[in-house]
């Protein structure tokens, strides 16, 4: 009897135990379900919205595929059989029915399905937004960390001036500039192309670029601050040294919202890097959209709108995830 009521208790406090990990867990999830709940309004309104704006602007795609010269009845051939004469309505659900199953159409510049266009280009556009995080970060927090330290000295002055010039100059303006003096005059770098190491370094720091300066900014301000709370205080008054203090404690929970500043970057960069990968010629998403507005390829064009759409959605939950993992005090309000 005693054996068995210890394995009964034992059992016993084991699902209990799962169920209070799971009860715990419960508003995470909860938040969780409703920020996708609110995110599918959103998609479908930039699915209708780009729908609607590519055949609404004037021209026809067809006739730019085929050539100005092209016999009509070929063109109205072509519209049937792609179902571009039917109701627009009918196209949309047809589309948005499509695109459920992951078939988001045949580009019609490269006659290839648009789903697998953009899985081939996404790698590389992948590769250049994680290295350019990488670069946003630790040239970010290592400048906002000494920027704070040495407050409203030089290296502070000189550092957020470098933020300040990041986040206000244009990426194209960054990219034309560092590709002249650093790939044109030094012949450091590629001037374009993406097959090596050393060609992803500079489209990487001028896709960061921006990124870093918002870190640094953003990371002294907040480490500024904390070192201003009692607990602060209450470390160097034990002894401990400065370098301890600051990496041990302020930064911690300074460090909270750069977090999730960081994971928005990242799905930011992997949907706003048309401009750096048309400037040095990545064959990644960005580039692929440029080509399909100048060719009104409006399957691809739309495919990469919603890829990146959901890219920006899937960032702000990671986002939000990371904030209630790292503050407990949002995970128990959750």
């Amino acid at each position: 009897m005693p054996q068995n009521g210890a394995i009964d208790f034992a059992a016993f406090f084991c699902e209990n135990r799962i169920l209070f990990r799971l009860g715990r867990g419960f508003p995470v999830f909860k938040k969780v379900l409703k920020r996708i709940l609110v995110s599918i309004p959103v998609l479908v309104g930039v699915v209708l919205l780009i729908f609607i704006m590519l055949r609404i602007v004037p021209g026809d795609p067809v006739t730019t595929m085929m050539g100005e010269h092209v016999n009509p009845v070929v063109i109205e051939k072509i519209k049937k059989e792609m179902g571009l004469e039917q109701p627009l309505y009918i196209q949309f659900f047809k589309y948005v029915a499509n695109a459920l199953k992951g078939d988001f159409g045949t580009s019609y510049r490269l006659n290839r399905n648009v789903t697998q266009i953009i899985l081939d280009a996404f790698p590389n556009t992948v590769k250049l937004s994680l290295l350019a995080a990488l670069v946003a970060w630790i040239i970010g927090i290592v400048a906002g960390i000494v920027a704070a330290i040495r407050q409203n000295r030089l290296l502070d002055r000189m550092f957020m001036g470098c933020a300040l010039m990041g986040v206000s100059m244009p990426v194209f303006m960054t990219a034309l500039v560092l590709q002249y003096v650093f790939a044109f005059r030094l012949k450091w770098f590629p001037v374009s192309g993406f097959d090596s190491f050393r060609a992803m370094i500079l489209p990487a720091i001028v896709l960061g670029w921006n990124s870093a300066g918002s870190i640094a900014r953003m990371t002294r301000s907040n480490l500024v601050e904390v070192m201003q709370d009692d607990y602060i205080r209450t470390a160097r008054a034990k002894g401990l040294r400065e370098h301890g203090v600051i990496l041990g404690h302020a930064l911690k929970n300074a460090m909270l919202p750069v977090v999730t500043m960081m994971a928005l970057q990242i799905s930011s960069m992997l949907s706003g890097a048309v401009l750096t990968e048309s400037v040095f010629g990545v064959p990644g998403i960005g580039r692929l959209a440029v080509n399909a507005i100048e060719t009104r390829d409006m399957p691809l064009l739309q495919g990469t709108v919603i890829f990146t759409t959901v890219l920006i959605i899937a960032g702000n939950l990671v986002a939000d995830l990371l904030y209630n993992v790292l503050d407990p005090r949002i995970r128990e309000g959750a």
